[in-house]
């Protein structure tokens, strides 16, 4: 029930100035978020990479109000792609990015944020990696993947993401399982009204397994972005059924959440990849990840007691 409450704070300036000021606060950001700058996460992506495990990278900061920061936005993700480039990892370092911290809330947003994320997508494309359109809330959808379909006309392995908890996401994944498409899959984590999304979680557990069944059968790649155990094992079974390799389909957890599990289904040759954001602008992030799931929210709970 506090799911809803921890949304609506994410979007409240009088939260986040309450919350980012706790002493406590940073200690358990510093959890999911490993570091404010790309040289502060840089060695966390090379200690992943040591141990098998594969990372999309994520350079905070959403819903911009002016051109100025979608363009910072844009130059944060190129010394990004720079800052990457000698570690030679090809695409086992992707990158995520939201269209809304590339304009696209502005006037003229759509075009604005095209604009700004296709240097992001050729820079990502000349060290040998890609990039991923995150999903926000479902007033994007159309626009994001529409970006999307331009994107891939001439870069065919840009990647898009889809939630469960839509009413569209099933017809949305039958158009994206096309061949050489990749498609993350998750659950959403935006607060959303009953006319377009599922509000009961197990109809949004539901929904996530037909969803995974179409991708899993399509043509392209299906990226299972979950921490469920029962998703991750739902997840392997309908990849036997379909008859893909190990290689041919992901799974993609948060960093900071299932540590453990991440370098297990690694070490059992899984592709494993980690999603890690780093930036100043942490806090719609941060409490998201604790609307999302009980045990994060007691973490933060304890610690504030802990510490009180």
């Amino acid at each position: 029930m506090l799911g809803p409450v921890i949304l609506a704070a994410s979007r409240s300036d009088v939260m986040r100035r309450a919350v980012s000021a706790a002493p406590v606060t940073r200690p358990v950001v510093d959890r999911f978020v490993p570091g404010e700058s790309v040289e502060e996460t840089m060695p966390v992506v090379r200690a992943m990479a040591d141990r098998g495990l594969e990372v999309t990278l994520d350079v905070l900061g959403e819903d911009v109000t002016d051109p100025a920061e979608a363009l910072r936005a844009r130059d944060a993700y190129l010394r990004l792609t720079e800052a990457l480039r000698p570690l030679g990892l090809g695409e086992r370092a992707e990158m995520s990015v939201k269209l809304s911290s590339f304009g696209q809330a502005l006037p003229g947003g759509h075009d604005l944020a095209l604009r700004n994320v296709l240097p992001v997508v050729e820079a990502a494309a000349d060290i040998g990696t890609t990039v991923t359109l995150d999903m926000e809330d479902h007033t994007t959808v159309d626009s994001t993947l529409a970006i999307h379909a331009e994107l891939r006309e001439r870069f065919p392995a840009t990647g898009a993401v889809v939630q469960s908890y839509l009413f569209r996401t099933e017809e949305d994944c039958r158009a994206l399982a096309r061949a050489g498409s990749r498609v993350r899959l998750v659950k959403g984590a935006y607060k959303e009204p009953a006319s377009v999304a599922y509000q009961d979680r197990s109809e949004v557990d539901r929904a996530y397994v037909r969803c995974l069944r179409i991708l899993m059968e399509g043509e392209g790649f299906p990226m299972i972005g979950s921490h469920d155990p029962r998703i991750i094992a739902i997840g392997q079974e309908l990849a036997r059924r379909a008859g893909r390799k190990p290689d041919e389909y992901e799974f993609q957890m948060l960093y900071g959440i299932r540590t453990e599990e991440q370098y297990r289904l690694a070490a059992e040759g899984h592709r494993m990849r980690v999603y890690i954001a780093y930036g100043t602008d942490w806090y719609g992030y941060f409490m998201r990840r604790l609307a999302e799931r009980p045990a994060n929210l007691a973490f933060f709970l304890r610690s504030l007691l802990t510490r009180g």
